[in-house]
């Protein structure tokens, strides 16, 4: 009568093992490495990749979100990582950068920029000069779009609207 008690238990055991190692694969799989500003205007320079800033606050619900569901997507994910240096930009805090040899808060940065509701994605060519900014919540099938529009160019001839016809 034991024995059937144990297989059960060691079957288990081997199915919660095999979930928790997808799952870890998964999370190393989609993980962004976000960069502070000043590292990641620096890092595009060197690098010729264009920068895309996920402005937030930390009581932004749709910020949640954009993190939890559309830069986790592991297509985003990838195409962020082959095409953009990343940064986070919180729209709240004091904390001090520097823009084009002038000192700025994170929060006086992100109202210069014209962000004036969150989330909203700032996307600037690799030399740090503002391409656009595309305000609100965005899901990962839409994001991929606004991400391929930018990064390969597209927005220098083309209106978004002929670009991705949705």
């Amino acid at each position: 009568m034991k024995k059937p008690i144990v297989l059960f238990l060691v079957g288990a055991a081997v199915v919660l093992a095999g979930a928790v190692v997808f799952r870890t694969t998964t999370a190393s799989e989609t993980s962004l490495k976000w960069r502070s500003f000043n590292d990641g205007i620096a890092e595009a320079k060197s690098s010729k990749k264009k920068v895309l800033i996920d402005v937030y606050t930390d009581w932004c619900v749709w910020c949640k979100r954009m993190d939890a569901n559309t830069y986790s997507d592991a297509g985003v994910a990838e195409y962020l990582r082959k095409h953009y240096v990343l940064v986070k930009l919180d729209a709240e805090s004091d904390k001090k950068l520097t823009y084009k040899n002038t000192v700025y808060t994170e929060r006086e940065l992100a109202a210069a920029f014209g962000v004036s509701g969150y989330p909203s994605t700032l996307f600037l060519k690799s030399d740090a000069e503002p391409i656009t900014i595309y305000p609100g919540y965005a899901d990962a099938k839409q994001f991929k779009k606004v991400l391929s529009f930018i990064a390969e160019d597209y927005y220098l001839t083309k209106k978004f609207e002929e670009y991705a016809p949705d």
